[in-house]
């Protein structure tokens, strides 16, 4: 056998090295990418070429005179360049004889603030940075919280610029005393505080002369030797499958990356959801079969039974199980710039799993800075809130505290497929667990059968003035004339009683829907044909109507009246107190309408009566089937 190559000698050393994952965050303008630039650039892991650029950028774009300005580094958008801030996160690799690094640069600024949490998701340390002249802001406090709420518990707080305050132990003392306060309800497992300037290298790579009061380790010190072992490895079996792996008819796989724990052949497993449980019989790879697999490892395990399994279970300790619920309580950092309707439908993606779901309860809003719970509606850009969350079905799950990956989560928008939000689960919901669908001896059909009918939701949409109301209630009429089995579900009736708890901001509408549509699922399962005339604006809420039931049993009727009619018509005098402002959020005037993409039917009240219009939905309804 030839010897190894320096090469082969040097990769192999690579591989024993163990990797941390940090991230600098904190205010703006603290130095983050700067420092950043000063660790590659004293680590001597820059190539000459990218020196030479970086001199001539920092004459061109810079702001430290003659000097290197580091922060070129890594802002490499060119956005990024021309403002002076950081705007996108930044992940830059580099190594020394001890240990492999991989750090994120976070913006600082506050409406970045989702970038800075997509940052911390995969670290194991943070490196928060304050400028020694401001001591600690607002968006110190905000990431403090963040990188805690992620699961990071190690923490380094670098008291940045401290050259601009004449290297003064005062002033570093005051801000570390100032911050520690803050922090002792985050449950940092270790907080170092290094005072440094990024710009001079001072307490980065060495120790400095300038502050001989400093009895610490240098940044870099302590970044190769804090024990960051999160020991996965050592956690409950669990992998979330993402592929059934099936080239042939001789093969049947199931394909995912192990998100704790360990496995070999010839375990138990368990699928999570179902409970059922086989053996590991091969753990396949493209390098070969392996004896044993840890968690980190992607790997196709075949078992020894033809058990039901698909994309989204979880393969998992039959001894060490997670949870199965259809309901968690869980953290939640909003991200989009529209803001989080409770009771609205998102998709929610834990896992390999994407499943429809709601925030059922906003329980409360977290001030970032004093910690206080804070009562309140909805989430805005960069709120955290503690929710009630509901699927459409249970799915496995860890506390994110015990593993990340399986008690993480994002949430989606059904629309423009945007990720509005990051969650971390906290516990199950008991009930969730001890509540169940009991068995009826009558069912939706036997009751339809006797009344002769299909069960069916007409949903009748349009503003306010369309027409809705008057239509829908012609055709009540008409069907009650021939002995059918209605109920009639009207916006204004129903705030009387159901919903006079609720206004008219966007949340309260999202809820208002929400609650009419899981009572007009239970007059479809009695039987009956329910007719429900709302305003319903919003497409997410007729869509989260109509999929509570059975297809073929909800029919959209959109109301097309151009506007201009519905304020002439004005019967309750809204449009016009709305365009005089004493009242707010009115749908049409300053809160939104969405048009129906592809509604059963559109009626046009412009073009016919509403007689006329009724009739002709009552003949829509005996021609598919519906009246029996």
């Amino acid at each position: 056998m030839n010897a190894p190559t320096d090469l082969q000698k040097f990769l192999a050393a690579q591989e024993r090295k163990s990797l941390l994952r940090f991230l600098t965050c904190g205010s703006v303008d603290d130095g983050k990418s700067t420092l950043i630039g000063r660790l590659l650039y004293d680590t001597k892991l820059l190539f000459e070429d990218t020196l030479a650029s970086l001199e001539k950028d920092s004459k061109k774009f810079g702001t430290t005179g003659e000097d290197i300005d580091f922060a070129l580094l890594v802002d490499g958008l060119e956005a990024e360049r021309e403002q002076g801030i950081t705007i996108d996160v930044a992940y830059r690799f580099f190594a020394t004889d001890k240990r492999k690094f991989i750090v994120a640069d976070t913006p600082g600024h506050e409406q970045y603030t989702r970038n800075m949490a997509t940052g911390a998701s995969n670290s194991d340390l943070a490196v928060i940075l304050i400028d020694a002249r401001k001591g600690v802001l607002t968006q110190t406090r905000r990431h403090a919280y963040i990188a805690s709420l992620l699961g990071i518990r190690h923490i380094v707080l670098a008291v940045n610029k401290i050259d601009l305050m004449d290297y003064s132990q005062q002033v570093f003392d005051g801000i570390v005393a100032d911050f520690q306060a803050f922090a002792a309800r985050l449950n940092f497992s270790t907080q170092v505080a290094i005072p440094i300037s990024a710009r001079f290298g001072v307490n980065v790579i060495a120790k400095g002369d300038e502050t001989p009061w400093y009895k610490g380790p240098a940044l870099l010190a302590h970044l190769e030797a804090v024990d960051v072992d999160t020991a996965l490895a050592d956690k409950a079996f669990r992998l979330p499958v993402q592929w059934v792996n099936r080239p042939d008819l001789d093969f049947r796989g199931f394909s995912g990356t192990i998100a704790g724990g360990r496995v070999k052949p010839g375990d138990t497993i368990a699928v999570a959801k179902s409970g059922k449980t086989s053996r590991v019989t091969r753990i396949v790879t493209m390098d070969g079969d392996l004896p044993e697999a840890v968690a980190g490892d992607a790997i196709t395990l075949t078992l020894a039974d033809e058990v039901d399994i698909s994309r989204g279970d979880v393969l998992a300790d039959p001894q060490a199980r997670p949870a199965v619920s259809d309901q968690f309580a869980a953290h939640l950092l909003w991200m989009s710039d529209d803001e989080l309707l409770p009771g609205r439908q998102y998709l929610l993606k834990l896992g390999t799993a994407t499943v429809p779901a709601q925030v059922s309860a906003l329980k409360h809003k977290i001030d970032v800075n004093s910690l206080d719970h804070l009562a309140g509606k909805t989430l805005a850009l960069n709120e955290v809130g503690y929710c009630n969350i509901s699927l459409s079905q249970p799915l496995a799950f860890d506390p994110y505290k015990d593993n990340r990956d399986t008690g993480g989560f994002i949430l989606i928008d059904r629309f423009t497929n945007a990720t509005v939000g990051a969650g971390m689960i906290d516990f199950s919901l008991m009930r969730a667990t001890n509540v169940h669908w009991q068995a009826l001896d009558v069912n939706k059909q036997a009751r339809a059968a006797m009344k002769g009918q299909k069960p069916v939701i007409l949903w009748f949409t349009g503003l306010s003035g369309s027409g809705k109301s008057t239509i829908a209630n012609l055709v009540e009429k008409s069907l009650a004339a021939e002995g059918k089995h209605t109920y009639l579900l009207d916006g204004d009736n129903v705030r009387h009683g159901l919903n006079k708890d609720l206004g008219f901001t966007d949340a309260d509408r999202v809820e208002n829907i929400r609650r009419v549509g899981e009572t007009a699922k239970l007059f479809v399962d009695a039987g009956l044909i329910v007719l429900t005339a709302f305003i319903s604006p919003f497409r997410s809420e007729r869509r989260m109507a109509r999929e509570v039931v059975g297809e073929g049993e909800f029919l959209e009727i959109f109301v097309d009246t151009p506007i201009e009619i519905c304020m002439q018509r004005d019967p309750k005098g809204l449009y016009e107190k709305a365009r005089a402002g004493t009242i707010k959020n009115f749908t049409g005037i300053d809160s939104p309408y969405e048009t129906p993409e592809k509604a059963e039917l559109t009626i046009r009240p412009v073009e016919g009566s509403p007689e006329f219009h009724a009739q002709a939905i009552v003949k829509y309804l005996r021609d598919k089937g519906y009246l029996g």
